[in-house]
């Protein structure tokens, strides 16, 4: 719709492009039941019969923790709330979403140093920034909304910094591109704060009114340099040197990251780092001044507000506090609920493979293709004594289930969604879905009922009322605020609170009141570079797709601008393995291989490679090395061997 705040009315590709996977006929219309190597279409009743009878004898065979659940951070707040609720009041702590895999460090490392594991401003503040640093996100592909925001920006006299291995359409708009060597994220933002604080940028007014720990980043640093830091990160002191006088002196600078930053083994401490830089440049609370991460799902943000984590129950209050658990029981009339964590996405896998976890539930997700190192995540699916998924496709994941669900799409429900930029919104119901396929709140609500709870939530907005009651930040959050065009932006407490467009103004989201400073080191990848695999390969969207494909390689118009999985290789690296430009050609890591088309390109450096991941090949060979707090696996960095096929 023109008139929304956020988008004016324009769409990514994908947004452009949704009719054809919407009416797709490949859509799932009927419950189906696995016999053999064959599917039989059944009735509803028979579907949420054997799905509670399958879940039902893990739980009573094994202990209700021998049970997984994976929410969808693709459904609304009130199919996630629920879900998470039925794992919960079924005795199990395992419930986790998509978010472990992409933004998990968000959530506990900008939680840690803020207070809040959330995007500080909005999109629209963006155009009152004067400098833009976005580092490890290409968001002109990957999140094109904020890309005309930041033109605006620019357009206004923002100076761009890029931190980024590659040549990109987010680099092409740089005044500074600062070509990192992949994995040293935290060595350039060191180096940054090192020079910041050695010329006297630092702002101590700031850091000594509204944080705590200055003086030990400050000593940590004080054996550090900047030189030591263009060392290890491969960009020119002087480059260095320049993006962080930029950041530092504009009256309000905006730092962007994704998955660049959050897919390492120190994802975590990659986050931490960035809040800090902006902490010790003052550049947090005020419009343009924030920390701005872009999650990759349409309610990523939403769908660990409902609890949808195994860290957290609904509003983040913490599920390893008794506290929390207590809240609950009383709040649902639910005694015995579990104290957490589980066990997360990542967690589960491991152990369905040692036999502890026998049976899933997983909602609009695809892990036999997005998970990391996915014939592992196939193993694990094999080794359950029951398999049950909900999707509007028959994705691989789906194919290994022994029921699969038939869901509505979102232009079949009703629901609330909460966008990256902390804006909730309702959207009604514009069509039927397609056969028989249902909301997710209804197959849940049935679901739960056949196994002994009392669930009997009629519609979403009954959902909602409960959310508004039980989670602070949407206490004010009715249907009839949020269905205005663009919604509100938690925290919005009460029914007249206008929500809150910047966080942190006057006080962190801390039990003092004050930001807690990280000093963190960098961590070395666990994949190494050697005579065998000498490549590190990376991996990230482009902007024809979506995450595993299951929609968008759906698409005709789509399809016909990136049809095939590619690799792209640096000339100089090309040469030496004697592959040239359109070869189709075989990429080994020690986790396995898949075969993709080389495209030859001063894009990347040389020592490095580069593929999306939307194509069934990437995740063969992606790192699962996981970071130890959040548990993200390491996709973007792995260890290859490139070979041309005959």
């Amino acid at each position: 719709m023109p008139d929304h705040p956020a988008s004016e009315g324009s769409l990514c590709p994908k947004g452009n492009a949704v009719l054809e996977f919407l009416n797709h006929q490949e859509r799932l219309r009927y419950p189906q039941k696995r016999v053999g190597d064959e599917w039989h279409r059944i009735s509803w009743e028979e579907a949420t019969e054997l799905v509670a009878h399958g879940l039902g004898l893990a739980v009573k065979n094994h202990g209700p923790r021998s049970v997984g659940f994976l929410a969808s951070s693709r459904c609304n707040n009130e199919e996630n709330d629920i879900f998470q609720k039925m794992a919960r009041q079924l005795g199990s702590p395992n419930i986790d979403n998509c978010a472990r895999l992409c933004h998990s460090p968000t959530v506990v490392g900008l939680g840690a140093v803020l207070g809040t594991g959330a995007m500080t401003n909005n999109l629209l503040d963006l155009e009152n920034s004067r400098c833009i640093f976005a580092i490890g996100t290409n968001f002109t592909e990957a999140h094109p909304v904020v890309s005309r925001w930041v033109q605006k920006a620019q357009k206004n006299g923002a100076t761009i910094i890029v931190a980024d291995p590659r040549i990109t359409s987010t680099s092409w708009m740089s005044d500074i591109h600062l070509r990192i060597r992949p994995g040293s994220d935290i060595d350039l933002l060191r180096g940054m704060m090192k020079g910041i604080i050695d010329e006297g940028l630092a702002d101590r007014d700031f850091i000594a009114a509204r944080t705590k720990g200055f003086e030990e980043l400050e000593e940590n640093l004080k054996h550090f340099s900047v030189e030591e830091a263009a060392r290890l990160t491969g960009i020119p002191t002087d480059q260095i040197v320049s993006a962080a006088r930029a950041y530092a002196t504009s009256p309000a600078s905006a730092l962007l990251y994704s998955m660049g930053i959050t897919q390492h083994v120190c994802g975590t401490d990659n986050v931490k780092a960035c809040a800090t830089l902006a902490l010790v440049c003052g550049q947090i609370g005020r419009p343009g001044a924030g920390v701005w991460p872009m999650r990759g799902q349409n309610n990523v943000q939403g769908t660990c507000d409902m609890g949808a984590m195994v860290e957290f129950y609904p509003g983040y209050k913490r599920a390893s506090d008794p506290q929390s658990v207590q809240f609950f029981e009383k709040s649902w009339n639910a005694p015995h609920l579990p104290t957490g964590p589980g066990l997360t996405s990542t967690e589960m896998m491991d152990a369905a493979l040692e036999g502890t976890l026998r049976a899933m539930y997983i909602i609009g997700e695809d892990p036999v293709i997005c998970d990391a190192n996915v014939k592992k995540t196939r193993q694990a699916l094999e080794n359950l004594d029951f398999l049950v998924v909900q999707e509007i496709f028959m994705t691989p994941t789906a194919q290994m289930a022994d029921v699969v669900l038939p869901a509505a799409a979102w232009a079949e429900k009703d629901g609330s969604y909460t966008s990256m930029e902390r804006r909730v919104q309702w959207i009604d119901q514009a069509v039927s879905p397609v056969g028989e396929a249902k909301e997710g709140l209804w197959i849940i609500n049935q679901i739960a009922r056949k196994m002994g709870l009392d669930f009997s939530y009629k519609e979403a907005a009954e959902v909602l009322e409960e959310i508004n009651r039980l989670i602070p930040a949407y206490g004010g959050m009715t249907r009839e605020r949020i269905s205005r065009i663009g919604g509100l932006r938690w925290p919005c407490p009460e029914q007249t609170h206008p929500g809150t467009d910047i966080l942190h103004q006057e006080r962190f989201s801390t039990m003092d009141g004050k930001a807690a400073i990280a000093t963190v080191e960098n961590k070395p990848p666990a994949d190494q570079t050697n005579a065998d695999y000498p490549i590190l390969l990376s991996t990230g969207r482009i902007v024809t797709h979506y995450n595993g494909g299951s929609m968008t390689r759906r698409s005709p118009s789509l399809l016909e601008r990136d049809f095939e999985l590619y690799i792209e290789i640096n000339p100089e690296d090309a040469e030496g393995m004697n592959v040239r430009h359109g070869d189709l050609v075989k990429v080994k890591t020690v986790r396995g291989e898949a075969k993709a088309r080389a495209r030859v390109t001063d894009k990347v450096k040389s020592g490095m490679a580069f593929m999306p991941f939307h194509w069934h090949g990437t995740n063969f060979i992606t790192s699962d090395a996981l970071d130890p707090v959040s548990k993200i696996p390491e996709y973007k960095m792995a260890a290859c061997k490139i070979e041309a096929i005959p």
